[in-house]
């Protein structure tokens, strides 16, 4: 009996390690909506960095040592406001910013975010970061002009027609933000790595 409980303790033990790990230094996801299009597609699974902007208490969003925030265009898996679900979604404003959104479009201090149309594709640059939009179903819900309050943040799905994201729900503060999504690993069942 002693035996069966010494075994026990190591695997109880290795489950928490394992349980901690993945609440505050990595984790997978799988993508469940269309609202990231055409980064990432329904079925794809991605790789999440918790501790990009610090590494909190386990099941808390209560930081330990903490980093720098969120970037412009960083890709981040967050707690829904709403409900608590866990979303997948692009920073688009910081604290400090003066921004507005417009038929799908981001207006920073009153400029318009650069925006390139190809014949196949079109780019939307943040900051240092370019990435892929989607307005084939429209530009979705506005947002008015909003100066953005220390530790809080403006997201949005890549695919602005069809995302509900902080158009809808508001900003998200810094502690719902779990981490930043790095790369994708799996694409419509083919193994890959694509940074985010």
């Amino acid at each position: 009996v002693k035996k069966v409980f010494s075994q026990m303790g190591g695997v109880i033990v290795a489950a928490v390690l394992v349980i901690t790990a993945r609440a505050s230094l990595a984790d997978h996801y799988y993508v469940p909506s269309g609202s990231m299009k055409p980064t990432v597609e329904i079925g794809d699974r991605i790789i999440v960095d918790k501790r990009a902007y610090g590494i909190r208490i386990p099941a808390t969003e209560t930081y330990v040592l903490s980093f720098d925030g969120p970037a412009r265009g960083d890709v981040v898996v967050l707690s829904s406001p709403e409900d608590g679900r866990v979303l997948l979604k692009r920073v688009v404003g910081l604290p400090g910013d003066k921004i507005e959104v417009k038929e799908g479009r981001v207006y920073l201090g009153g400029q318009p975010v650069e925006v390139e149309q190809s014949p196949t594709s079109t780019i939307e640059r943040l900051g240092e970061k370019s990435h892929r939009v989607s307005f084939q179903l429209g530009g979705g819900r506005d947002f008015p002009t909003t100066e953005i309050p220390k530790d809080q943040y403006l997201v949005m799905g890549d695919n602005r027609g069809d995302s509900k994201d902080g158009r809808y729900f508001g900003l998200v503060d810094r502690g719902s933000i779990l981490g930043h999504a790095v790369g994708m690993y799996l694409h419509a069942g083919d193994w890959l790595w694509e940074p985010l």
